[in-house]
C-alpha cells in the first residue's frame, strides 16, 4: 500500500491535468505517515487515506476506487437527502423503508447538522447548502435523530445493498411539448437510436423540455445527434473564442489512455463518435511525453458551427448540481442558443480538468484522474465550485420534494406567447 501511494502521488505530481496549477497544495510525506510501517492496515482503511490526500487537490473529477472484496455488493443507506437551512431534508427512499420523502434529518451521531458541516468542511467544500454532498457523511454515522410530522425519534442507520443504476434516455409527450431525460451521456448509441425512433415527434413538436438535472456525464459525442435540434436555423459557433484545451500527454497517460480509446472504439456503432475518438487516439501517439499540448482536430475544428432547424422553437433545459462532466459541456453549449432557456441550478461544475484516464493495480485499486485542463483557468473563469448557472435560478426548498416546480416552471415559461425573459 505504501508504494501504490507513492505511486498516486507521482500521477497527481506529474500525470494530473492540474500537476502545475497546484502544485504544492498536497500534503503525502501527512498521509504517507499513517501509511508506512502499518502492517494490519485495511484496505477500507487505505483507502480513505488516499480520499483525504486527494481532497487537497479540490477537483471532484478525481476518483479512488477500490474493488469489493469477496464480490460483497455496493452498500449504502438507503435514501438520498438534501441540505436545507440546518435540516438534511429526505429527498428520495430507495432501500430504508422506515423514512418517506419530506422527513428531515435534525442530527447524526450526536452532533447537529450545523456542527457536522463544520467537522466535514473540506469534503462538503461547496458555495451554497443545495450543492453539497451529504452521501459520503451519512456512511459514516450509525445513528441519528429524525423527524416527522409527529416530532423527533432516535434513528439507527441501515446499510443495504445499492440498488443498480439503470440510465434513462426517454421521449415522451406531455401537454403539448416533447419531454426528453437523459441520465448520462455513457451509451452514444442509445442516445442515437432515442433520437432515430422518436424522430417524427421531435420534427413535429414545437416545444421541447429537455431534463438533465440528473446527468451522470460520459462523452460529449453522444448528445451530437440532438444538436441540429436545438440550434437556431442561423447557426451558432459553440468553440469558445480564444478558448484552448490542453492535454498533458505523458508516456504513462499514454501507455493508459491507448487501450481505454480502442475499447471504446470498439464498443460503439455511432460514427460521429468513433471519429472524435480515433483522433484523440492518433493525438495521443503523436504528442506521447510532449507534456501539455492542444491537441489537432483538424476538419473537425469546423464542425463547431452548427446549424439548425425552425422546430422546435422554444426548449426549456431543466440543470441541477447531480448534472456533471458531459453534463456541464452540454449546457453550456445549449445555452449559446437563442431556442434555449436553462432553468434550476447550476451544474455540478467538473470540466476545468476532465477527459479521465484511469490506472489499476492489482490489489484491486483504481485511480481515475483528468488528462486535460482549459484554457479559462488562467482567467479566474474557471467553473470548479460554480458550475454553468442557468439562465433562471430556481433555489432549492423542501417543497421540491412534494412537487416538481422545475417542471411547473418549464411549462409555465413555454406556456407563454412572447419571449421568455432571463435573468
Amino acid at each position: 500500500m505504501e508504494k501504490i501511494f507513492k505511486e498516486i502521488v507521482h500521477i497527481m505530481q506529474n500525470d494530473y491535468a492540474g500537476c502545475n496549477d497546484k502544485r504544492g497544495c498536497d500534503r503525502p510525506e501527512h498521509f504517507l505517515e499513517m501509511i508506512k510501517g502499518n502492517d494490519h492496515l485495511l484496505k477500507k482503511e487505505f483507502k480513505e487515506i488516499v480520499e483525504e490526500y486527494l481532497l487537497d487537490f479540490n477537483d471532484k473529477h478525481i476518483h479512488f476506487i477500490m474493488e469489493n472484496a469477496d464480490n460483497e455488493k455496493p452498500k449504502d443507506r438507503g435514501f438520498k437527502v438534501r441540505r436545507y437551512e440546518d435540516r438534511l431534508y429526505v429527498t428520495e427512499v430507495s432501500s430504508e423503508e422506515r423514512l418517506e420523502p419530506g422527513m428531515s434529518i435534525v442530527s447524526l451521531g450526536g452532533k447537529s447538522i450545523h456542527e457536522l458541516k463544520e467537522l466535514h468542511h473540506r469534503r462538503l467544500n461547496e458555495n451554497h447548502s443545495e450543492r453539497e454532498n451529504w452521501t459520503p457523511i451519512i456512511m459514516l454515522y450509525p445513528d441519528g435523530e429524525v423527524e416527522d410530522g409527529h416530532g423527533k425519534k432516535k434513528f439507527t442507520l441501515n446499510l443495504y445493498d445499492k440498488k443498480p443504476y439503470v440510465p434513462t434516455y426517454s421521449v415522451e409527450k406531455r401537454q403539448d411539448a416533447v419531454f426528453i431525460t437523459m441520465t448520462d451521456f455513457g451509451n452514444p448509441d442509445a442516445i442515437a437510436k432515442m433520437v432515430e425512433e422518436n424522430k417524427e415527434l421531435l420534427e413535429t413538436t414545437d416545444k421541447w423540455v429537455i431534463d438533465v438535472r440528473v446527468n451522470y456525464g460520459g462523452s460529449d459525442s453522444s448528445f451530437y445527434p440532438l444538436f441540429p435540434y436545438l440550434m437556431p436555423e442561423e447557426g451558432v459557433e459553440l468553440a469558445g473564442s480564444g478558448e484552448k484545451m490542453l492535454i498533458n500527454c505523458t508516456e504513462a497517460s499514454t501507455d493508459r489512455v491507448l487501450p481505454e480509446l480502442g475499447e471504446m472504439i470498439e464498443g460503439t456503432d455511432e460514427e460521429h463518435v468513433r471519429q472524435v475518438l480515433t483522433i484523440f487516439m492518433r493525438e495521443w501517439e503523436r504528442n506521447r511525453g510532449k507534456g501539455f499540448v492542444e491537441f489537432d482536430f483538424g476538419n473537425m475544428e469546423s464542425d463547431t458551427f452548427v446549424k439548425g432547424t425552425k422546430h422546435p422553437s422554444r426548449i426549456i433545459v431543466l440543470t441541477d448540481v447531480y448534472c456533471g462532466s458531459s453534463g456541464d459541456s452540454f449546457v453550456e453549449l445549449v445555452k449559446k442558443s437563442s431556442k434555449v432557456t436553462v432553468v434550476g441550478r447550476a451544474t455540478m461544475g467538473l470540466n476545468d480538468y476532465a477527459n479521465l484516464i484511469s490506472m489499476k493495480w492489482d490489489e484491486g485499486f483504481e485511480l481515475m484522474y483528468p488528462s486535460s485542463r482549459l484554457s479559462r483557468i488562467d482567467k479566474g473563469e474557471g467553473m470548479t465550485g460554480v458550475g454553468i448557472t442557468p439562465h433562471i435560478h430556481i433555489p432549492w426548498t423542501p417543497e421540491h420534494i412534494g412537487k416538481d416546480l422545475d417542471v411547473k416552471k418549464a411549462f409555465e415559461l413555454l406556456s407563454r406567447n412572447s419571449e421568455v425573459e432571463v435573468n
